[in-house]
């Protein structure tokens, strides 16, 4: 890719995980946007009826065990969210931005990372986690990412396939962001790029 963010895959958990990634420029943030109503109702409502990609979160599950992580007790943040629509809740809502990411995660169930492009420093690393490496999460207190799999910049991790820090967190404030989609290496590549796509094609009519 030519993103101004480089993003380098460490060589040890290339085999694990194929990585997609992309930078969304000219964002306009708003906290609730009237507009994603209905596309969100309807995504989540869809996820509800059907198993069509039982699969994909099977092969998610078998990507962290293979990192050495329980995913039941760690659960993949595809996976989070659609338990919690096939529960009866709505998808949560943050921002017209992380809406959509979330909306196009549930649909594929891959997980994604989301962060605010101005607050990295310097190359995105995608590597396990260093013994004793955390960050502040999003309303979470602290992460611990030993041993997971984690994008990390100059002041170090700050996104994994699970959750994200508060550092690098997309607010009403960014304006550029970069948009990570984590997929077991064994998922065809077919299917990694149909979800950048439509995530692209997303933030470009409901986020600018």
């Amino acid at each position: 890719m030519t993103d101004p963010v480089a993003v380098v895959v460490d060589a040890e958990v290339a085999s694990i995980a194929r990585l997609g990634w992309f930078l969304a420029a000219g964002l306009r943030v708003i906290e609730r946007a009237a507009v994603l109503d209905e596309p969100l109702r309807a995504a989540a409502a869809a996820a509800r009826l059907t198993d069509a990609r039982a699969n994909v979160t099977a092969a998610v599950r078998t990507m962290y065990k293979r990192l050495g992580l329980d995913p039941t007790r760690t659960r993949p943040s595809s996976e989070a969210l659609l338990r919690r629509v096939r529960r009866g809740d709505d998808l949560p809502r943050i921002n017209n931005v992380v809406d959509v990411v979330n909306w196009c995660s549930l649909e594929s169930q891959l997980p994604f990372g989301l962060y605010d492009a101005d607050r990295i420093e310097g190359h995105v690393t995608v590597r396990r986690g260093q013994a004793e490496e955390q960050y502040a999460g999003i309303r979470k207190d602290v992460v611990h990412v030993a041993g997971r799999l984690v994008l990390a910049d100059g002041q170090g991790p700050f996104g994994n396939p699970s959750s994200d820090s508060a550092r690098t967190m997309v607010t009403t404030a960014t304006t550029s962001a970069l948009v990570v989609i984590f997929a077991p290496a064994g998922l065809p590549a077919a299917s990694l790029v149909a979800a950048v796509i439509a995530t692209q094609e997303r933030i470009a009519r409901y986020c600018r």
